[in-house]
């Protein structure tokens, strides 16, 4: 692609210029590289010895392609009652991505081959959203002082969500505890206002507009 005229052209009016990694590096290629790691990883464990032929590997893999392309990055605006986050998706196709309705199949072996794609896309989901929800999180005892929650932030409810959707809510009032730390939250959602305990939200990856950075850490995009 980057060897088009047309490519070549664009970039040297916009000023874009090409970095490339060495071939069969993978380990340069970062967070990127680690995003594709985790993804077959997991899939080899949903799949183990299922065979599957060249379109339901495909169909399967293109879920799968949706799920990641769904996470949450960031809020979409500083609106304190927009729940819509900005993800993959939107730099793809310009909005974010909404599940194909699934089909109810009468023939009993495409019905059955049908159930097994949704089953392991299922299992997929499960063991790669947990994973996912646990990588903002610092990894650190309880007790360690971590930087507080704060009123108006978007967060991510971890409380089983289905595939590609992520249940959103943002913090309407922080509680904290007699050492000033909060470790209660009141959340805001489409449903409700509702008590959460820190443990039980979790930051969006990329800082909110207005808000300080995560202090040059990298994160997974």
């Amino acid at each position: 692609m980057c060897k088009s005229s047309t490519v070549q052209n664009f970039s040297t009016e916009e000023g874009i210029q090409w970095n490339f990694i060495p071939p069969a590096s993978p380990n340069f290629g970062g967070l990127w590289e680690a995003n594709i790691k985790s993804m077959k990883n997991i899939l080899l464990k949903v799949a183990k010895t299922t065979v599957l032929n060249f379109e339901e590997l495909t169909t399967l893999v293109t879920q799968i392609e949706a799920i990641l392309n769904s996470r949450p990055l960031c809020p979409l605006s500083v609106d304190p009652t927009d729940l819509q986050p900005l993800t993959p998706g939107h730099f793809l196709v310009g909005s974010s991505l909404l599940s194909f309705p699934e089909q109810n199949t009468a023939v009993g072996s495409l019905s059955s081959r049908w159930n097994l794609l949704q089953d392991l896309k299922a299992k997929f989901w499960s063991r790669w959203s947990l994973e996912y929800l646990s990588e903002p999180q610092p990894r650190k005892k309880w007790r360690s002082p971590q930087p507080n929650l704060q009123e108006g932030q978007l967060v991510i409810l971890k409380e089983g969500n289905k595939p590609l959707q992520w249940n959103l809510a943002r913090i309407n009032k922080v509680i904290p505890g007699e050492d000033g730390l909060v470790r209660v939250v009141e959340v805001k959602t489409a449903a409700g206002v509702f008590r959460r305990a820190i443990s039980k939200v979790v930051p969006l990856p990329l800082p909110e507009f207005g808000q300080p950075s995560n202090g040059g850490r990298d994160v997974p995009v």
